[in-house]
């Protein structure tokens, strides 16, 4: 499924193209595509078609393709402190883009049936978390990921207000899923060969929308033998945030504020410069004609027009270069403006660690 949009040449690129083709049309939504780089959670060797508006699979690992992602985010309609569900994590893309929306005060849990897939997940968020230095990690919800099949979550467990189920459901299943939904939320799910969007308007009515036709591989059903009980999934706890990390997360967003305030123009930077599309001409050639023996054999001859082209073309992908190049030193320069305040403020060094410290790099 996909091949809806032209194949970029990175992250940035292939947001470029989803946002052409309507796929992409929120601002947070684009934010949250562009701080995670698809191709980081490629197997290497495979990385080169990351940027392609294409599935991929290997093993048990799989990602759907970039429109589909961008029509569930859409779907989801997220906002700030919403609890989130993925029914088929996988390698957590998608809950990791959903944690830069939900914010610290969300809920992002997922459960995934291959234990294999939970730890590639783990791997790519740790390394996500350690090594991205383009997005605030004390506003991002970290999604929590646990081995289980999503058909066999236990009855009394709670409800969210965002779901999405990452394979094909079956008729019969649907009413499973809008159980764990709460009232006034939205289950973005594949059911019968259409993404479908389903709002619970009330305890015993929802409302359904076809977003886009689609071909998902469906839910595995858990093999039982004759007469016994499955495993029933345990959902992660919700755990409610000590007063310590409340006060450095209002803290820092007061230093912020502040910040932005002092110098507007140091504020949070979101993504590099959109980098110009390269303009694809049509080579002009002129045909001269030589002799072969007895025969005349047509020649394409180079023209000064082709020449001009290729110079045009050349400049145009340095500029390009240095565009981004541009970019990725401003998002740095931007990141580090509130590590720079925190650093100049007259506090105790054990009080500016605590307001830095996430995690050991």
């Amino acid at each position: 499924m996909g091949g809806a949009v032209s194949a970029g040449e990175d992250n940035d690129d292939l947001i470029d193209n989803l946002k052409e083709a309507q796929y992409i049309r929120s601002g947070y939504v684009e934010q949250a595509f562009r701080a995670i780089d698809r191709g980081d959670y490629y197997l290497v060797g495979y990385r080169d078609n990351a940027y392609k508006d294409l599935a991929w699979k290997h093993g048990n690992i799989h990602l759907s393709a970039p429109c589909i992602y961008s029509e569930v985010m859409e779907a989801l309609k997220l906002q700030q402190g919403l609890s989130f569900l993925n029914l088929g994590s996988g390698t957590g893309y998608l809950s990791t883009m959903v944690g830069l929306i939900i914010g610290p005060f969300g809920v992002n849990h997922g459960v995934e049936l291959h234990r294999d897939v939970v730890d590639y997940a783990k791997e790519k968020l740790d390394n996500f978390i350690k090594n991205n230095d383009s997005f605030d990690k004390f506003e991002f919800c970290e999604p929590i990921f646990i081995v289980g099949n999503c058909l066999e979550i236990s009855s009394d467990s709670r409800q969210y207000d965002r779901i999405y189920c990452g394979a094909g459901v079956q008729k019969d299943h649907e009413n499973y899923m809008k159980i764990l939904l709460k009232v006034g939320g939205i289950l973005v799910m594949p059911i019968e060969d259409q993404l479908t969007q389903i709002t619970r308007t009330g305890q015993c009515s929802w409302e359904s929308k076809n977003i886009l036709a689609v071909s998902f591989a469906p839910l595995v059903q858990q093999n039982r033998a004759e007469g016994s009980k499955p495993d029933a999934v345990e959902l992660p706890p919700v755990t409610v945030r000590s007063l310590q990390d409340l006060s450095r997360i209002y803290i820092r967003r007061t230093l912020r504020d502040l910040t932005n305030e002092e110098s507007p123009d140091k504020g949070l930077v979101q993504r590099a410069p959109q980098k110009r599309k390269r303009r694809r001409c049509r080579r002009r050639r002129i045909n001269t004609y030589v002799f072969v023996g007895n025969q005349l054999i047509p020649q394409a001859v180079e023209s000064e027009e082709d020449e001009r082209i290729e110079e045009e073309q050349h400049k145009e992908v340095q500029e390009k270069e240095e565009e981004r190049d541009i970019g990725s030193i401003e998002i740095l320069k931007a990141v580090n403006v509130l590590r720079d305040k925190i650093m100049t403020l007259p506090l105790p060094e054990s009080l500016k660690a605590y307001l830095l410290h996430y995690r050991d790099k």
